[in-house]
């Protein structure tokens, strides 16, 4: 318990001329009080020292004291009542000393009620009017003065019990709570006017709790005799579960001629149809009486109320169990069938009646099917797609192009996404025999450019040859209703035929991107996908199967289990009688290769990785080095391989994956932890410069545009043919 925070009130004052605040409590000299003051304790029964530190507003912050009190309210210039007992709540708030009073709404009391006494510090009673109300003036079973009005404290909550009790305060017995006379005696009146037999009530409480907002919908058909047309009109019927209504809404048709009305019937229980006809009005009553004396006596009878309800007429209601598919309703005189319903009234049915069949009627005859959209021929003028959206609307929008395509498979880093072709021209002219093209494939959209290889002596201007843009089928006629068919990427690889504006390219070789891209992707290009053309290898050679053996032992007359990628692709081709492509047993041949370890030397890599850096201007080494030096929580000088991967990465370094990954691998310790400061020094290529070596021996790099088809692009020196044959045909024994 906190000390008790008394509030001082202050005024100015003069001190040798100089205005300053000074207290009421200030004594006067020597610390006489001054005549009529009143010096108050410092603090409560709590002596300093005890208790929390923090001030009233943090100590007390939110807790409030509730006592339950009543005072008593003269009313003159009335009979029925000479006093009134009204019953409040009075709120002391801790951390201000703040009382409140709040009278609680009583149903038809006819007085303004809610708060009586706004939230401020009270005075207390002459003569102490100085002084305010405490926590120490309050108890229950006590008395307290608020304006000149006496408030009577009967009882409080637990938590003022308790907060009073460890302030040292002993509770009083809590009192009675009086009645009001005027109150009570309106309650028996109330009470007397009750009749002795009181009306039937049926509860239907639960039923609107268990199901509210639960709808039953049907949909309905009616065929209205009456109707010019005789056609049916289309109704959707709702059955509400919480208290048995239907409700029935028109579906009307787009330029029917019928006016559209909120409703076909409002929401009520729909009665079932009776036999005679209408019920008149009166017949069906909620109750019954009895004629005791009937016209024996002066022609007068005496009635009483019969419990029993003798002849009393029901009236029955479609409920849920009457609705079914197929079945008919009669609503107010009209054949209605029920034909549909959705979801969850099939559900609602199979679970509550175990109903499966819910095959719908046919009313109608099915809609006819849409005519198809025909587009006029293209014109010629613009692109085709260009001249198709003048169709589509009278607004004219420009075609949309596939951007999230284009954005996934445009350049980024070191993933050009283009697809380069070696090609040669089919003719017979000797002149262009030998000329050699490039082509090249933009994933992104779909384009393709051709640039021809500048050879000496040829008197033939090398250069560009073909603008990039997309390129037609050849074939197709060129005024039609249709899009054109354009070459797609699966339709380039080593060994295909095609013809760009009339002139026929075959392809001869690729880059070494365009390989491993293809190959990548193999669920997207069929003649890179090693498992379908180990399948089409398969079912074509397993029955000569011991022949294909031989043949490859023969080629292997050192028995070195390898031979040269020639007699290799003569062999396949020879197997398949041709029908395999040139792409295809290249990528046979890739797959079972004898791939050539090269060395690879640290100083050289950093050679060529500083070379990068340098060409890229990449300086932020001390930022890189700051970054490594923050994650080493420990400061052992090394981090794990896969962080210092991944700051590189966030530093966007352009260094190839592949590079990257050597490099930490080559400064990693005997842990596999990467010593990074040594990594940083290496890369700094403007204080640790590396010169590039030449006479180190290193796997060839083929760039992108040197395509000269002769050697190819990854040199297939050896191939394995004893794997190639055990996925074949299986292992020898």
């Amino acid at each position: 318990i906190g000390k008790e925070k008394f509030h001082k009130s202050q005024h100015w004052g003069f001190c040798n001329n100089v205005a300053m605040l000074v207290a009421e409590d200030k004594p006067g000299i020597g610390g006489e009080p001054l005549p009529g003051q009143k010096l108050k304790p410092e603090y409560s029964v709590f002596p300093k020292g005890m208790g929390s530190d923090a001030p009233a507003w943090v100590a007390f912050d939110k807790q409030v004291l509730s006592f339950d009190a009543y005072f008593e309210e003269e009313v003159p210039d009335k009979n029925q009542e000479l006093y009134r007992i009204r019953h409040c709540k009075i709120y002391f708030y801790l951390e201000d000393d703040t009382i409140q009073v709040i009278e609680p709404q009583v149903k038809n009391s006819g007085i303004t009620q809610g708060t009586i006494v706004r939230r401020h510090r009270i005075p207390l009673p002459p003569p102490h009017e100085d002084q305010f109300y405490t926590i120490d003036h309050f108890n229950i079973n006590i008395e307290i003065i608020l304006y000149a009005r006496r408030y009577k404290i009967i009882d409080c909550d637990q938590f003022t019990k308790n907060f009073l009790r460890k302030m040292g305060v002993r509770l009083n017995p809590p009192a009675d709570r009086p009645d009001d006379p005027y109150t009570k005696k309106r309650q028996k009146i109330l009470e007397s006017m009750k009749p002795l037999r009181p009306y039937e009530r049926i509860d239907t409480l639960k039923q609107f709790l268990e199901h509210d907002g639960q709808v039953l919908r049907f949909f309905c058909v009616w065929d209205d005799p009456e109707s010019m047309f005789h056609d049916p009109r289309e109704l959707v019927l709702h059955y509400y579960l919480s208290d048995d209504t239907i409700d029935i809404k028109e579906i009307i048709p787009v330029n029917s001629g019928r006016d559209a009305v909120p409703l076909f019937l409002r929401r009520d229980k729909l009665p079932k149809y009776a036999p005679t006809g209408l019920y008149q009005p009166g017949t069906i009553t909620s109750r019954t009486v009895l004629n005791v004396f009937g016209k024996l006596v002066g022609n007068r009878g005496r009635y009483i109320l019969d419990n029993r309800k003798t002849g009393a007429v029901h009236q029955e209601f479609y409920r849920d169990s009457d609705l079914k598919i197929g079945a008919v309703i009669n609503v107010w005189g009209r054949k209605i069938i029920l034909c549909d319903c959705d979801e969850f009234t099939k559900e609602y049915y199979r679970t509550k009646y175990g109903i499966e069949d819910f095959t719908p009627v046919a009313y109608k005859a099915p809609p006819p099917p849409k005519p198809e959209k025909t587009f006029p021929p293209y014109t010629g003028f613009g692109s085709e797609e260009d001249s198709l959206c003048s169709c589509m609307g009278l607004l004219l929008k420009p075609p949309q192009k596939d951007f999230k395509k284009f954005m996934e498979k445009d350049r980024s880093g070191m993933e050009s996404n283009i697809l380069r072709f070696l090609a040669k021209l089919i003719t017979d002219s000797p002149i262009d025999k030998d000329r050699k093209f490039i082509i090249s494939y933009f994933l992104s959209d779909d384009t393709i450019s051709i640039f021809e290889q500048v050879q000496q002596n040829t008197g033939i201007l090398g250069g560009k040859f073909l603008e990039r843009g997309r390129i037609k089928k050849p074939g197709q006629e060129l005024f039609k209703s249709e899009p054109s068919k354009y070459f797609k990427a699966q339709d380039l690889f080593v060994g295909a035929r095609v013809c760009f504006h009339g002139h026929n390219f075959l392809l001869v070789d690729a880059d070494e991107y365009t390989f491993n891209y293809m190959e990548k992707h193999a669920n997207e290009f069929s003649m890179a996908d090693t498992g379908i053309i180990l399948k089409k290898l398969k079912d074509t050679a397993e029955p000569r199967s011991r022949e294909i053996r031989q043949v490859f032992a023969a080629a292997d007359p050192e028995h070195s289990k390898v031979i040269e990628f020639e007699p290799f692709r003569n062999l396949i081709a020879s197997i398949t009688d041709g029908a395999f492509s040139e792409h295809e047993i290249i990528t046979l041949g890739r797959y079972y290769s004898v791939r050539e370890e090269y060395e690879m030397d640290l100083h050289f890599l950093l050679a060529v990785a500083q070379e990068q850096l340098k060409k890229n201007s990449f300086e932020n080494f001390e930022q890189l080095s700051a970054v490594f030096i923050y994650n080493d929580r420990e400061k052992l000088g090394v981090l794990p391989h896969e962080m210092c991967r991944t700051i590189c990465k966030s530093f966007k370094l352009p260094l190839a994956d592949d590079d990257l990954q050597a490099l930490l691998t080559m400064f990693e310790d005997d842990q596999k932890e990467v010593e990074y400061k040594k990594f940083v020094d290496g890369l700094n290529w403007r204080e640790n410069q590396i010169p590039a070596f030449q006479t180190i021996k290193v796997k060839p790099v083929y760039l992108e545009d040197d395509l000269s088809g002769q050697p190819p692009s990854l040199p297939v020196k050896g191939i394995k043919y004893l794997p190639l044959l055990d996925d074949l045909f299986g292992k020898e024994e």
